[in-house]
């Protein structure tokens, strides 16, 4: 009878597969599951529809309601990115207790405002050669819903949560990340 190990014991080596090259597991892994390649300017939203910092609040609502959005860059006269209204900027402004105390009902209060009150300054925004994962870092890490495209201080696009998640899915249907590449030095 043997003492010791048996001859074939499964360690937890052979049991979690580790890569044949550990530390180039993760760059490779980044590398495939996240093209660099695809860029902002590729899945931005090129239509833009915007409003100037001086309209009424009850338009950009009707604006926005329209068509349907929940972002709307701000433009001066000259066409550059001064800020951005979002629907929840509109729905702070309607239950502000400042803006209650002053007018009676939330119908009037939306009359009397500008979009230059309600709006957020200096929005964080993007250019078409930003590639889409650092776009999608940016919104992450400021918790914003849509980046406003710049180029040459001007607006040239809007890149949207849905714009994300469309080119993300697409990724996912095309097997990008599937499986990792590297999952092939682990089983050599």
């Amino acid at each position: 009878m043997r003492r010791g190990r048996p001859a074939r014991t499964i360690t937890r080596e052979t049991r979690t597969r580790r890569p044949l090259h550990p530390g180039r597991e993760r760059d490779e892994q980044e590398a495939v599951a996240w093209p660099d390649s695809i860029r902002v300017g590729d899945r931005m939203t090129r239509a833009v529809v915007t409003v100037h910092s001086d309209a009424l609040v009850s338009g950009a609502v009707e604006l926005m309601r329209s068509r349907r959005i929940r972002h709307l860059p701000v433009v001066d006269r000259s066409g550059r990115l001064v800020g951005i209204v979002t629907d929840r900027d509109l729905r702070q402004v309607l239950f502000d207790p400042a803006v209650q105390t002053r007018l009676a009902r939330a119908t009037d209060a939306l009359r009397g405002l500008t979009v230059r009150e309600v709006m957020t300054w200096g929005a964080v925004s993007v250019t078409p050669a930003t590639s889409i994962r650092d776009a999608a870092r940016l919104m992450h890490e400021r918790k914003v819903g849509a980046l406003p495209v710049v180029e040459r201080d001007r607006l040239v696009g809007i890149l949207t949560e849905r714009d994300v998640l469309a080119t993300f899915r697409e990724i996912l249907d095309e097997g990008v990340l599937a499986r990792p590449y590297r999952w092939a030095f682990a089983y050599r």
